[in-house]
């Protein structure tokens, strides 16, 4: 396997088409397929389907792995060998967001101070984030599996804790006796994979929310609880300062949710890595629960 192959192959999977992959490579279609059949004429397999986008087989994904390990050593070793260089070192990183609206903002802080690091970062849900690192996406990710990826080392961060909380004006409407009418309160979600909600009202012994809002971004979803559209389960450090105003109340003071996060990355002696590693422990131990 020779690196312009395995280049090839990341930069067809990063941007969907053989045709966009060469435009980024600065190189031929031509030269692109050229690279694609010899790479899997060396391993015997297809190694990319000529969809749209074009994906990696799970062949495929085992080489974009290595091509962007490849990647991130060549990159470190060539800032080494040339203090004067302008290389560029890639960081993808996997985080949920709720993590990347609280606690993970320490860690974007600290690397905004690191010279030729560009920080990538994929927002995904934290059951699914390690996926990312399966197909090669990511080399490192917040994630609530404990089980690690293969070719990965897995450690746990702490426990990210969520209470139920709605507007005032909300809980008042929709209360019931000394409690909240549960079984028939809107509520709000974050998308199609947020199962928290449901979970909790499962833990109750109720069925699904007759209606239930949809708000993909962490701070519209806060800011949609605070408007009164639905009640949600808002982490703590974000929902803390909103029941020190009063801007939102608790709908009970003993349901919560603790999710366990851990990090997750590539066994690689990466100096960029390890440096991102200890910035990830420091911040999570700052705010998560142990």
């Amino acid at each position: 396997m020779q690196l312009d192959q395995l280049a090839a192959l990341a930069a067809i999977v990063d941007h969907g088409t053989f045709e966009a992959a060469a435009r980024h490579l600065h190189v031929t279609t031509s030269a692109v397929s050229q690279r694609i059949r010899a790479l899997e004429t060396t391993v015997g397999q297809v190694v990319v389907r000529r969809s749209t986008p074009c994906v990696a087989t799970p062949a495929g994904e085992t080489l974009v792995r290595l091509a962007r390990q490849t990647a991130l050593l060549h990159d470190e070793a060539r800032a080494l060998l040339d203090a004067g260089s302008r290389a560029r070192t890639d960081l993808p990183v996997a985080v949920n967001a709720d993590s990347l609206a609280t606690w993970f903002r320490d860690v974007v802080g600290e690397v905004a101070g690191w010279d030729g690091v560009a920080l990538r970062l994929h927002v995904e849900d934290q059951g699914f984030s390690a996926d990312l690192l399966r197909r090669g996406d990511v080399l490192g990710a917040v994630t609530s599996d404990p089980v690690a990826v293969q070719g990965c080392a897995v450690e746990p961060l702490g426990s990210l804790r969520y209470r139920p909380a709605a507007s005032p004006a909300f809980a008042e409407r929709w209360r019931h006796g000394r409690g909240a009418d549960w079984a028939r309160m809107p509520v709000v979600v974050f998308n199609e994979k947020d199962a928290l909600q449901h979970d909790l009202l499962a833990a109750r012994g109720l069925g699904p929310p007759p209606v239930v809002h949809r708000v993909p971004t962490s701070t519209d979803y806060h800011e949609a609880v605070r408007l009164g559209l639905g009640w949600g389960l808002l982490p703590a450090p974000q929902l803390e300062p909103d029941l020190a105003t009063g801007a939102l109340v608790l709908l009970s003071a003993r349901d919560r949710v603790d999710v366990p996060l851990h990090w997750q990355r590539w066994r690689l002696d990466s100096p960029v890595l390890g440096r991102l590693s200890e910035s990830v422990r420091r911040a999570a131990a700052a705010v998560l629960r142990r």
